[in-house]
């Protein structure tokens, strides 16, 4: 493979102003669409020698054929044509969004003649002022039902409306007192526009000045005697306060911000968005985002920031933007939304008080929409089928992986080796399969997987073996409950002797090539075999130079992903538990010793290795230990 692109421009021919640039395949698609703030300085990363590159953008030049550029007159131009390409063409090698549902929102239709509240999931009715998102519909309703308390508009349907007002006779909802627009006969267009302009204002912030002219009146018709008016100013008064008790006062009163929380792995992406309008939250939007780049961190909250505001209105655009982390060309992207919004926008990093503790709120439900992500995506028989259809297609195999077995090795700094075999059928955890290994101390890890799948591989031959004990002796341990105490079974396990299709090792070529070793020399070639490397998920097969790259959308790529994780966790609980009842057993041997001061001493010091570096008098510190267990203790572990 040559180490340089043919399309590559010539020396001097990329200018050095800022501008956007296209990456374009042989049919003249657009793959990928970025901005610079000094094009030559940009595309020059991407025309490095091709094994410098990240996998993923080498895969991405490799296929496109051609690359164009604009230039523009600055930075915060380029920022604006970059998500206008990004939104005409779509391109696949650039950061997709999916909303995680089309949520409601209420909306005041202030182009109609008489404006009318309604509960809609479309965005685009024209002249249309919204609220929300609202997490269920039936919030919006409940909102509806007591604003309408409080200000009496229009939620009669148009025809209704119209016919109302040419007939002269109030619309059915304004007769049971559902309606307050001018077609129930109550009140004037013009005195209807007046309350729906307090309806919005109220709902754009929250306005006290409701609530305190309401008291007023209350107090008045009170001291007037007039109780039947002061009942009425004291129920929209207590609709007022159920409305604003719907969404507690999380900052300042005078706070309208957007907030971002982010959680990410190395594919995909959530984004909780905290709508925040007069201190409290009033709407919240959840966003999936797939990756095929490899992109986070600041990158990532630049491509959020332009497509949540790209099409947004000036009135949808707060004077203050919280989010993670300060992309690049934060300042650019401030003048952006500043000329957008028509006054200063601000974007910041919360790091401190009531917004750090807000941020920290959506970053935890972010957390928990990306595991519901991946759930969704498991439990989806299509997904999974997809998944070991594009696996097998992938490593050229001649059958789909229907049973995939995933190994990895865990230690600390050579003590405590354990390993993990986890098992996959039909593309979902087999718990009561996974096993659990012990392997002679070691600081190699290629020599550890040797071990264990040559012994794993054994019982393929000798199915009539036990698996609590392996030809060396060595010690396999039934730890598919995950208890503290993996137990060593002598019971005889036909599905232990199961032959997968597929061996996936957590780890690069090294790892590949140990566990290729082991199965030649157990004589089972027919079982394929392929490692998932981290730090860029690169898929390695055997005897090859270079890794495969699935998509970042790819569900092969996500399938290889969970039991690469799936067998890291379960080899690093196994190991966490073997050490832990290793320290315990060393403390255990000493006498005067027992569980209770046990406990105290792992509380008080951490760890064993902190304990032995105490002296005599600093174990004594401790309550129910005397000089002469602090100096029996001392003793001991300084012999070991």
């Amino acid at each position: 493979m040559a180490d340089q692109l043919p399309y590559k421009p010539k020396q001097g021919e990329i200018p050095t102003n800022p501008g956007v640039y296209r990456f374009r395949d042989r049919d003249g698609r657009v793959l990928y669409v970025g901005k610079a703030k000094n094009l030559r300085a940009r595309l020059s990363n991407y025309f490095a020698p091709l094994h410098t590159l990240h996998e993923r953008t080498r895969r991405m030049v490799l296929t496109a054929a051609s690359v164009e550029w604009t230039v523009v007159s600055s930075d915060v131009d380029a920022l604006q044509l970059e998500y206008m390409w990004i939104q005409e063409f779509s391109p696949p090698f650039n950061v997709r969004y999916k909303d995680d549902k089309s949520y409601p929102y209420m909306a005041i239709t202030l182009a109609d003649e008489a404006p009318r509240v309604l509960v809609t999931r479309n965005r685009r009715i024209k002249g249309a002022k919204y609220f929300g998102p609202y997490p269920k519909v039936w919030a919006v309703h409940d909102t509806i039902d007591l604003m309408i308390k409080v200000f009496p508009i229009r939620t009669c349907s148009d025809s209704s409306y119209k016919k109302a007002m040419a007939t002269g006779r109030p619309c059915f909802p304004g007769q049971i007192g559902r309606c307050g627009g001018p077609c129930s006969m109550k009140v004037s267009i013009e005195e209807h526009r007046a309350i729906v302009d307090d309806f919005v204002a109220f709902m754009s912030g929250g306005d006290q000045r409701f609530t305190r002219e309401l008291t007023k009146r209350m107090r008045e018709a009170s001291a007037a005697m007039d109780y039947e008016a002061a009942a009425m100013y004291r129920d929209k008064l207590q609709a007022i306060e159920a409305v604003l008790n719907k969404s507690a006062l999380v900052l300042s009163s005078d706070t309208d911000a957007d907030l971002f929380g982010i959680a990410e792995d190395e594919l995909a992406a959530a984004v909780q968005h905290f709508v925040v309008r007069g201190g409290r939250v009033r709407g919240v939007r959840a966003t999936t985002i797939e990756k095929e780049l490899d992109i986070s961190g600041a990158d990532l909250v630049d491509q959020i920031l332009q497509r949540t505001y790209g099409e947004a209105s000036a009135v949808d655009i707060p004077r203050q933007v919280l989010v993670p982390a300060l992309p690049d060309d934060a300042a650019d992207l401030e003048q952006w939304l500043s000329e957008r919004r028509g006054r200063r926008v601000s974007i910041q990093v919360a790091q401190r008080g009531r917004k750090a503790d807000l941020m920290r709120t959506a970053t935890l439900n972010a957390e928990q929409a990306l595991m519901l992500h991946k759930t969704r995506r498991t439990s989806d028989y299509v997904a999974r089928t997809q998944a070991l259809t594009d696996l097998q297609e992938a490593l050229g195999l001649a059958e789909a992986p229907l049973r995939i077995e995933g190994f990895d090795v865990s230690h600390l700094a050579g003590t405590n080796v354990v390993a993990s075999m986890v098992v996959f059928e039909d593309g979902l955890p087999r718990k009561d399969q996974y096993r659990s290994f012990k392997v002679p101390e070691t600081t190699d890890d290629t020599d550890s997987l040797y071990q264990v799948l040559s012994r794993r591989l054994t019982y393929l031959d000798h199915p009539d073996e036990t698996e609590g004990a392996s030809p060396n002796g060595a010690e396999i341990a039934d730890a598919a409950s995950d208890s503290d105490e993996p137990v060593v079974t002598t019971r005889k396990r036909p599905r232990f002797a199961y032959r997968p299709q597929l061996l996936v090792v957590d780890g690069g070529k090294p790892q590949v090539e140990a566990a290729a070793r082991a199965l030649a020399d157990a004589g089972h070639s027919e079982i394929a075999l392929c490692g998932i490397a981290k730090r860029l998920e690169e898929v390695w097969l055997p005897g090859e130079d270079f890794p495969v790259i699935l998509p970042r959308t790819s569900e092969a790529l996500y399938l290889l992903q969970r039991l690469r994780d799936e067998a890291h966790r379960f080899a690093i609980t196994h190991q966490r538990k073997r050490r832990k009842r290793d320290i315990q057993t060393i403390l255990a041997e000493i006498p005067g010793l027992g569980d209770a001061r046990i406990k105290a001493l792992l509380r008080h010091f951490g760890s064993v290795t902190a304990l032995r570096a105490a002296t005599p008098e600093q174990i004594e510190e401790l309550p129910g230990i005397g000089p002469k267990l602090a100096a029996t203790i001392h003793a001991h572990l300084a012999g070991r």
